[in-house]
């Protein structure tokens, strides 16, 4: 079962996670204009770039998975490109390429949209896996090779990359290594009924930008306190549970790597932030348990339900 831990510690006054937490609560509203019925999964894409993880959102098209990402973008600040992936795409026109400029007698570098700050990859699985590949090194590293010369990527950088699960026709699937990028995984869904009909009634307004309420440094900033938040032995110990539980043989094809765990731990410290906290709690650990391993784990037991399912149901449900 999950370690009993105290709520009534004070958060410590250097982090100010406070006025952190109230920022980011008015990012989470600003961002719900425009996606609307989703609050839960906003704060879990936030908690994502808070954790400098990149996002996978795997639904049906028309939900909103673009303007979830484009809000976020404009909420916190950040330069923002689209790259709509085909199965013509080539590495170049995501990375960039250089071309010869008369004037100066030399090759000119123009970089691709891989450049900006929040970089959506809308129906990543339609490109051929060449083209994906293209983004391992950004993904993983924050920087690209091209030509023989490694280019930093700007900071923050953070990919959200979008994917219909039901139409396969044309795609390639994304290996387990590209999938393993992804911090974290969601689905969107319709949206409930009540937020639908102010769709239909035409509330939302998809023209003027969301005024920025932060911007790079400020999220910089906040990142650096979401690794300063405290994971006290009794959590990381039940997180270590978890992780074992996953490498038992016979339940899962492969277990969570420690590259898994970390983005584990680094997804819950970024969702006590959010509730002004400066250590973590196992229910943050679950809040964020699906999104984070669903996608990594692969049930031996087809169609028995989803891996994080499993885990709640052995280990224990707070």
């Amino acid at each position: 079962m999950p370690p009993t831990v105290s709520a009534d510690a004070t958060p410590a006054p250097e982090l100010g996670v406070t006025d952190i937490a109230e920022s980011l609560a008015a990012i989470r509203t600003a961002t719900a204009t425009r996606v609307f019925g989703k609050d839960d999964r906003i704060r879990l894409a936030l908690a994502c770039l808070l954790a400098e993880g990149h996002l996978l959102i795997e639904d049906v098209p028309g939900v909103g998975k673009t303007t979830l990402a484009h809000a976020l973008a404009d909420a916190l600040g950040l330069s923002f490109a689209r790259i709509q992936f085909t199965s013509d795409l080539m590495p170049s026109d995501i990375l960039g390429v250089s071309v010869y400029d008369r004037g100066q007698a030399a090759f000119t570098f123009n970089a691709g949209p891989i450049f900006a700050q929040l970089v959506v990859a809308d129906e990543i699985n339609r490109a051929s896996p060449r083209t994906q590949s293209a983004l391992l090194e950004a993904m993983a590293e924050r920087q690209v090779t091209i030509e023989g010369r490694t280019r930093a990527l700007p900071q923050p950088f953070t990919v959200i990359a979008t994917q219909n699960p039901l139409d396969h026709s044309g795609t390639f699937a994304l290996p387990d290594s590209q999938l393993d990028r992804f911090l974290m995984r969601i689905e969107l869904g319709y949206p409930p009924q009540t937020a639908e009909r102010r769709l239909l009634a035409g509330e939302r307004d998809t023209n003027t930008p969301l005024a920025p309420l932060a911007d790079a440094e400020q999220l910089g900033r906040w990142q650096a306190a979401v690794r300063s938040v405290h994971t006290r032995d009794a959590v990381l110990d039940y997180l270590l549970e978890l992780i074992a539980f996953s490498r038992r043989r016979g339940i899962f094809e492969q277990g969570l790597s420690p590259r898994a765990g970390l983005a584990l731990r680094r997804a819950a410290q970024a969702w006590a932030l959010q509730d002004a906290r400066d250590y973590v709690m196992p229910e943050d650990i679950q809040a964020v348990l699906p999104a984070v391993v669903d996608h990594r784990l692969t049930r031996r037991d087809a169609g028995a339900g989803r891996a994080s399912a499993l885990m709640r149901e052995q280990i224990g449900v707070i």
